[in-house]
């Protein structure tokens, strides 16, 4: 691996799954991944835009499976920039950006695969909560935005969050 993680909590740190879960997602991320290079292979020879093997040219800076699912997952956890991104597994901006939009879709496949995929939206009220079904607490986080209040004072008052500003 490009990056040699010490134990359990420091894998955690860096990705956000354990060694076990890691080692459970990694299977099937391999599968996903080489399905999707066969399919661009195949597709690459019928369109006669092939020009080496498979296998062939330049060997990447993600030498593993390991290497390439992990470098998905700690860019999830810690959002860096490219540059840093770049810096920690030896690669150059632009390619840290490349392999990074590569590999995120291959990602969310493995875990729709492994059923480890959240559901983002629902068609109704019923779906929403036979998804909770046996869960007792939730948590939503939620961006605050800024809301053009109406002019008219009476519009206003109904528009009011009951904020009150503390600098005047």
């Amino acid at each position: 691996m490009v990056i040699k993680v010490r134990d359990d909590r420091q894998m955690k740190a860096l990705t956000g799954l354990g060694i076990a879960e890691f080692d459970r997602l990694l299977p099937v991320f391999s599968a996903v991944y080489e399905a999707e290079q066969q399919r661009r292979y195949e597709q690459a020879v019928q369109s006669g835009n092939r020009q080496r093997k498979r296998g062939g040219g330049r060997k990447s800076k993600l030498p593993t499976m390991a290497d390439k699912l992990f470098f998905v997952l700690y860019y999830f956890k810690a959002y860096p920039t490219f540059d840093q991104l770049g810096v920690k597994f030896d690669l150059a901006r632009s390619k840290a950006h490349k392999r990074l939009y590569e590999l995120s879709p291959l990602l969310h496949e493995a875990l729709v695969q492994l059923d480890m995929m959240p559901a983002r939206e629902f068609q109704s009220v019923a779906d929403l909560m036979q998804a909770l079904d046996g869960i007792d607490e939730i948590i939503i986080d939620a961006t605050e935005r800024a809301y053009r209040r109406p002019q008219d004072a009476q519009q206003q008052q109904a528009h009011y969050s009951g904020k009150k500003n503390s600098i005047r």
